[in-house]
């Protein structure tokens, strides 16, 4: 079967409240491990009213305890925000709590603009050009290399996979160089993902951690038992990313009935270029498009994203996504 793994951005609806969406995160989690999803992962964001997932680690720790077998990870953190010996502590602490079950997907993005970087970090000296850098001294600290001087504890000696995500040729160049998985976010920056799965295979050099190159690819799934309701419930994500787009970030609205052809036309088209690594509508319509995005990209495991306003529906949707990765 075709294999597919969650990404969860913990969204805040504008009538909800924080500490309903990291209820919700857990629930969903138990949902997609009793559904046989692959791992749930979290994101790193800042500074954004409707996202509820910045202390990544923390809410990683809620979710490992509600689940006992689906992998858990970031995906990602944004390691510029961050001192490598921080987050092995971090993950090393995960992995201890949850053996053999923890992921570690790191981004050069800040996950936030440059005022709420700056806040996270106090300055800027650290930023996205030592990336590279900055993932070697990680596997480092993970490994226990004496060469540091120092050591992280938890962390040392946990092995906790790393991945590199991307949205460029860059991520691909450096995860093919190290050796490790790459995960490519295509959900919403689709514009180099061909190339640049075919550089990260071409250049791929086997490592300690992977002998062969292993690729995902995230794709957004609105499901439903009828077309219409589906188009209906994906409009909430399509008004978020038009916030975004336009400087106006906030909580999760509700859903609007024809939101998409309400929208100017230069509007549809940007929603329609961002989004276009989706499929919306029943069961038979998610398979066709997860079938065509599978042969699109070869990936070896697919990362559904499905950012929903009602928690029920968007439970509905995660099981029909699986029900439709089965029938292929």
């Amino acid at each position: 079967m075709l294999k597919l793994s969650f990404l969860d951005l913990v969204p805040v609806t504008d009538t909800g409240t924080i500490a309903q969406s990291l209820a919700n995160a857990a629930d969903l989690a138990r949902h997609a491990e009793a559904l046989g999803y692959e791992r749930y992962w979290v994101a790193e964001h800042h500074g954004m009213a409707g996202i509820a997932s910045a202390a990544t680690s923390v809410v990683l720790a809620h979710v490992g305890q509600a689940t006992s077998r689906i992998r858990i990870g970031a995906g990602g953190i944004m390691l510029p925000n961050h001192a490598p010996m921080v987050i092995a502590e971090q993950f090393g602490t995960l992995e201890a709590l949850f053996p053999g079950r923890v992921d570690l997907g790191l981004g050069r993005a800040p996950g936030s603009d440059g005022v709420v970087a700056r806040a996270l970090r106090r300055n800027l000296a650290s930023d996205e050009r030592q990336f590279p850098q900055d993932v070697v001294e990680l596997q480092a600290f993970l490994a226990g290399d004496d060469r540091l001087g120092i050591r992280a504890v938890p962390g040392e000696g946990s092995k906790v996979p790393l991945w590199i995500l991307g949205s460029s040729l860059f991520g691909a160049q450096l995860a093919a160089m190290l050796g490790l998985p790459y995960a490519f976010a295509s959900h919403f920056a689709p514009d180099a993902l061909d190339e640049a799965l075919a550089l990260y295979r071409r250049q791929f050099k086997p490592s300690e951690q992977l002998a062969e190159p292993y690729a995902a690819a995230a794709f957004n799934v609105f499901a439903a038992d009828t077309r219409d309701e589906a188009e209906f419930l994906a409009s909430s994500q399509q008004q978020a990313f038009v916030a975004l787009r336009t400087g106006n970030p906030g909580k999760m609205k509700p859903p609007l009935t024809g939101y998409k052809d309400s929208l100017p036309p230069n509007a549809r088209a940007i929603l329609d270029h961002v989004l276009q690594c989706s499929a919306v509508g029943t069961v038979d319509d998610i398979a066709a498009g997860l079938k065509a995005f599978q042969a699109r990209t070869g990936a070896d495991e697919i990362i559904v994203a499905s950012s929903m306003y009602d928690h029920g529906a968007r439970k509905h949707s995660v099981a029909l996504a699986i029900e439709a990765a089965k029938s292929l």
